[in-house]
């Protein structure tokens, strides 16, 4: 089992590249699917949340208030602290269960959104960062997402500096330039992950 961390800055484009290697056939664990199952309601994550942050950030129907909680945590550094030390052990402690079941040839790609961040590179075999300019995310964010540019600016500054992501790369994808460029660049690194994980088994 060869075990890949991915992750690049938010509007880089990871979950495109997390969504070709899906398509061909790597088993992807998803940090950021997981943090929505680990607080959904009923769960012991989105009580702690609540009781960390009160009954504001849930909607009418008790789910959380997502837009609610970012607008408190990314405005303030030691509330985003205790968010994470909520849900990080718990995506942690999933992530790894799903590792568990795939199969012992499996290429599993853990797609980190805050590998860089927290330190998680030592966690993976090696560690593939989808990398674009600071200027094509904040474009990306503003023009595709309809993201106002102070949030967008807010949410980039919040994470690592590319060069900190790229400090911790094992392989980069390029994804500055158009769609059609980033397939073959990413079936690429899939070809090298399957020969390595061929090592590993």
């Amino acid at each position: 089992m060869l075990r890949v961390g991915l992750t690049g800055g938010i509007g880089a484009g990871k979950s495109e590249v997390s969504r070709l290697l899906a398509s061909y056939g790597a088993v992807v664990v998803d940090a950021d699917r997981i943090a929505r199952e680990v607080v959904e309601p009923g769960t012991p994550g989105l009580d702690a949340v609540v009781a960390a942050f009160g009954e504001d950030i849930l909607t009418p129907d008790g789910t959380l208030d997502r837009p609610a909680l970012g607008a408190i945590v990314f405005a303030d550094a030691e509330k985003l602290k205790t968010l994470n030390a909520i849900v990080h052990p718990l995506v942690g402690a999933r992530s790894a269960e799903l590792q568990r079941a795939a199969p012992p040839d499996a290429v599993v790609v853990h797609d980190v959104p805050l590998l860089t961040e927290n330190g998680l590179a030592g966690l993976y075999d090696l560690v593939v960062v989808v990398d674009a300019s600071p200027e094509t995310q904040l474009d990306r964010l503003v023009r595709l997402r309809g993201t106002s540019e102070a949030d967008a600016r807010g949410r980039m500054a919040a994470q690592a500096t590319r060069e900190q992501r790229l400090a911790v790369a094992d392989l980069v994808i390029d994804n500055d330039g158009p769609l059609e460029a980033l397939e073959p660049q990413v079936r690429a690194v899939w070809q090298e992950l399957r020969e390595r994980a061929g090592q590993q088994s």
